[in-house]
């Protein structure tokens, strides 16, 4: 990055969006963090607020009309785009909503950041969900041509990397877009949909009995909040035009997870179950070669270990 050049992250009071303000000041950047507070909460910026004029906030939805007038007055040279409609099931209700924030909104905002001369734009894609139902596993990148989404969410994540590559093309803007394992740690929402972990760590520490959709023996590649924001520093200066897997590589089934959890709770019960819920893919695990090679990435945090940190985390709040 130039000399005082400013990074804007959108989302920035969300799970993911908040860890990656604050890493990104840690590393003595100037950070202005742009979110609806729709699902994001003002209290997860409470360690970048911190760090005083570093770091500006603005209250503003992607799909606003005056987006554009805050790529002029803060001139960021590089883009974080994490803001979104991030549910499955809500996608599956209300398509044209998830289409109105997840497309929209992104055109939205490449079209603000090609008039105000952004340099590069870092996308959060879904690798959970933009493959579909992939046949050979992990799966790679060179897969998005052969797989089809399963969710209104999955098509909305998929279709913002062709228009990145439009923007590139046509409008002068470099993009990495980094397609996420199912994220978890510090500061995920139990209340939300998408974060299981939160959802049955949460549950268990009030002696609920959490529920599992299905058989549970679906597959997530469980990938740790700290080695995502890293791998988000890492794409400001690398990764150009390239869609790039940020997992571990590795299944972890619904069962096994909740066993995990249950033996560092201490719970006792069975889990209560339901059933599974339409354009949930049965298996996906991510093949994060190409991030390692691209990006110099690597996850380094074990699920065990990942697990106890957000437990410690959750019993706080």
């Amino acid at each position: 990055m130039t000399a005082g050049g400013s990074i804007l992250v959108t989302g920035a009071a969300g799970f993911i969006g908040s860890h990656l303000c604050d890493r990104l000041l840690a590393e003595g950047r100037r950070v202005i963090g742009a979110d609806n507070l729709a699902t994001g909460r003002i209290a997860n910026l409470a360690e970048a607020r911190s760090y005083g004029k570093a770091f500006s906030f603005e209250n503003v939805d992607v799909r606003a009309e005056v987006l554009p007038a805050l790529f002029e007055r803060h001139r960021p040279e590089v883009v974080f785009h994490l803001a979104a409609q991030a549910g499955v099931r809500p996608s599956l209700e209300d398509p044209k909503h998830d289409a109105e924030v997840n497309i929209v909104g992104s055109l939205n905002l490449l079209e603000a950041a090609a008039a105000s001369g952004v340099r590069k734009v870092v996308y959060a894609a879904s690798g959970g969900t933009m493959y579909g139902e992939p046949r050979r596993l992990p799966v790679k990148e060179s897969a998005m041509g052969r797989t089809h989404p399963q969710t209104p969410y999955g098509i909305s994540k998929r279709v913002v990397d062709d228009y990145l590559r439009f923007y590139q093309r046509y409008r002068g803007i470099d993009f990495t877009a980094l397609a996420l394992g199912n994220v978890y740690g510090p500061r995920q929402d139990p209340a939300g949909e998408a974060g299981v972990i939160a959802i049955f760590a949460k549950k268990m520490l009030a002696g609920e009995t959490p529920m599992i959709y299905g058989d549970g023996n679906q597959t997530r590649d469980y990938v740790f909040v700290s080695d995502v924001v890293h791998a988000f520093s890492l794409a400001i200066e690398r990764g150009s035009g390239r869609v790039l897997n940020i997992g571990t590589g590795l299944e972890t089934s619904v069962n096994h997870l909740y066993r995990m959890l249950a033996q560092i709770i201490g719970f006792v019960p069975e889990p209560e179950r339901g059933p599974l819920p339409a354009g949930e893919p049965r298996r996906i695990v991510l093949d994060a070669t190409l991030a390692e090679g691209e990006l110099g990435w690597r996850p380094w945090t074990q699920l065990e270990e990942g697990l106890l940190e957000t437990v410690a985390w959750l019993k706080g709040v």
